[in-house]
């Protein structure tokens, strides 16, 4: 069994890995999403490496074995459950979920957790738009486009976020952003890339690190037609 350090080390690597696309990671980017010191990420790689979870050489790159994965799949999926229970069911926003469900995530109850995702009607994606792996461990990422790869003119519906923090949560909200909200953008700024948004009728400023954690999904025909000829402010 392992602890409840260990699962969220597994979990991070998943979520920087596969989630990303990419099949190793450095210890230091390990360690900053985590919001540790390297040296501690270092000290728990050699315990995840003598448990075969994971494969790491000192001063390389670090990735998930086999078993490993697995692992890291099941706690993932326990965590996005969760938060889709907390919001569903019991009303939590989805900016408090998070914290919530990295307590809840580590119960060891199988059972629990099937009969948690059929009384949910199985769900597939969690409260902020990230894939829910299935009981099967079945977790195939697709990449994802963000609002700031769009240009002038286009229109995309909110399918995502990539930071799933309360603070950031709360700006979305503000925003007036919510999962299948459609978003155009207005225009772009030449000089500092300031995007203007328009949701509901609705017109506010975002920034490009605000819009690279956006999640978009943009219908094929618009994109074709936005290829051809863009806004001269939509090229960043």
């Amino acid at each position: 069994m392992l602890t409840f350090t260990e699962e969220n080390y597994i979990k991070a690597l998943l979520k920087l890995t596969e989630e990303v696309g990419v099949e190793a990671v450095g210890t230091n980017e390990l360690a900053a999403h985590l919001g540790v010191k390297p040296a501690t990420v270092t000290d728990m790689l050699k315990r995840l490496k003598e448990k075969q979870l994971v494969s790491y050489e000192k001063y390389g790159k670090v990735s998930l074995s086999v078993s490993g994965r697995s692992l890291a799949i099941d706690v993932l999926r326990k965590h996005r459950l969760w938060e889709t229970f907390l919001c569903r069911c019991l009303g939590f926003p989805w900016h408090q979920v998070h914290e919530i469900a990295e307590q809840l995530e580590h119960i060891q109850s199988n059972e629990l957790m099937d009969r948690l995702d059929a009384f949910l009607g199985f769900p597939q994606i969690d409260p902020h738009g990230d894939l829910i792996p299935s009981k099967d461990g079945v977790f195939q990422v697709k990449p994802k486009r963000t609002l700031s790869m769009l240009a002038a003119t286009q229109s995309a519906v909110l399918i995502g976020v990539g930071d799933n923090s309360a603070a950031f949560l709360q700006y979305v909200d503000a925003v007036g952003l919510q999962l299948g909200s459609e978003i155009l953008v207005k225009r772009i700024q030449p000089y500092d890339a300031l995007i203007e948004i328009e949701i509901n009728g609705k017109t506010s400023q975002v920034s490009q690190k605000f819009a690279d954690q956006i999640f978009v999904d943009t219908p094929p025909q618009r994109d074709e037609i936005s290829d051809v000829g863009l806004d001269v402010e939509g090229d960043l």
